[in-house]
């Protein structure tokens, strides 16, 4: 089987579970949902609608600045930024306008202007986003392209830290959630678009294009 991340071909059953079956990838360490369990997009979008991602509300932006503040560390004053699968409350993006970063917005669902994806940006946040990819290997190559030489993509998605915790894991329940990764995914990620890997804290990656 050929892995929805790396593309190598070495991912193999993993578990079945509830019905659904998993592949897991021997060089990436990824967990993936096969195919044939993905909901449509209507189901999905009615999932999006049921979070509370309320723009003002202190733990989600307290949640959120676990990534903003390494981040911030890494970008200028005024660079632009995209808020990449923002959904329905964009709050990393009001933080960081706060903070003095331009941010545009894209979500294919709630802000789904194809028109920022045709230009290249300083920074791409992708906060509770990534587990969501259906084709993981192409949307990483997309961000690739949507970033300038030297600009840094930003991840936040739950690290799955052991096979045995899979089962039970809340994380894997949610039908929306396809794809589930360890540090080391990110690693490989990074090694296939010689990109920088910096993982800054369980579930906060950041990653850097190079300037070539």
């Amino acid at each position: 089987m050929i892995c929805n991340i790396c593309r190598s071909g070495t991912a193999s059953s993993f578990e079945t579970l509830d019905k659904k079956i998993y592949w897991s990838c021997n060089v990436c360490g990824c967990k993936y949902l096969d195919k044939s369990y993905f909901i449509d997009s209507a189901d999905e979008e009615q999932r999006y609608l049921e979070h509370n991602n309320n723009i003002q509300d202190k733990e989600y932006r307290a949640f959120l600045s676990k990534l903003s503040i390494p981040l911030k560390e890494k970008i200028s004053l005024g660079s632009h930024g995209l808020d990449f699968g923002c959904g329905t409350g964009p709050a990393l993006a009001d933080m960081l306008t706060h903070d003095g970063f331009k941010v545009s917005l894209y979500d294919p669902f709630f802000y789904p202007d194809e028109s920022v994806l045709s230009k290249q940006y300083d920074f791409i946040t992708c906060t509770e986003t990534a587990e969501h990819f259906y084709d993981p290997y192409k949307e990483f190559n997309n961000l690739n392209d949507l970033l300038k030489p030297g600009g840094w993509l930003g991840i936040m998605t739950s690290f799955l830290t052991s096979d045995e915790m899979f089962e039970n894991w809340y994380y894997r329940r949610d039908p929306t959630h396809v794809t589930f990764y360890c540090e080391k995914t990110f690693q490989v990620i990074a090694s296939q678009r010689n990109w920088k890997c910096e993982i800054k804290s369980k579930d906060v990656v950041l990653l850097q294009k190079n300037y070539d």
